[in-house]
């Protein structure tokens, strides 16, 4: 055990405290949002909003500009969700979990495709298409902004997303030394298995009800 916390804690030797300290914060808010998805609860957005806000600037500092640039999608995508699952219908009803339909399903698509070239056109600009975790930070954006349009649409289908994006970013944040959140979305990915199972039990009391 002492091994593991020792090489954990040697990956942040030349790593500025404050960088620490913010990565932390960052992974604490993020784990809270994820969590509150879960459980469907409004909170998912304000703490998303904070941990997001971190990871803008620690990612840019890092010079991961794909997820840089998701997070900044995060943070507006998250002021959208709160403002429709706050919504209510003629019955005053919060908006219910749902499926993606054919026409959703087009648009997940197209922001999957438009999200790829975005990352790839930052990426070019800045030269640092010069190894593999530029390429992958590229797969893993464009999965996550479609996750998290999905989640603010509130459709089932979002956890898919997140679930092959978390798998994927465990080892990439790893190989850069961030392992503090490696380990976040090594939990992000246990935690969206059992985002999808409570959903669909959501949805499917919705479906009894009507």
């Amino acid at each position: 055990m002492t091994q593991i916390l020792n090489w954990i804690f040697s990956q942040y030797q030349d790593i500025p405290t404050h960088l620490v300290v913010l990565e932390f914060i960052g992974v604490f808010f993020g784990f809270l949002s994820v969590w509150y998805s879960k459980k469907e609860h409004i909170l998912v957005y304000p703490t998303g909003i904070i941990s997001t806000a971190i990871f803008v600037y620690i990612l840019m500092v890092y010079g991961l500009l794909g997820d840089m640039f998701i997070n900044a999608y995060y943070f507006a995508m998250s002021i959208y969700g709160w403002y429709y699952w706050t919504r209510k219908d003629a019955n005053n009803n919060e908006v219910p979990v749902t499926t993606t339909n054919k026409k959703e399903h087009l648009w997940s698509v197209l922001i999957f495709v438009l999200a790829t070239i975005l990352v790839i056109i930052i990426y070019s600009a800045n030269n640092k298409f010069n190894t593999w975790t530029a390429y992958v930070d590229t797969l893993t954006t464009a999965i996550f902004f479609v996750g998290m349009w999905l989640m603010a649409k509130k459709k089932l289908e979002n956890w898919t997303y997140w679930i092959v994006g978390d798998i994927i970013s465990v080892p990439l944040y790893l190989y850069k030394g961030l392992v503090f959140t490696s380990f976040q979305y090594l939990l992000f990915t246990i935690i969206a298995i059992y985002g999808y199972k409570a959903w669909k039990k959501s949805l499917n009391n919705n479906k009894a009800a009507v």
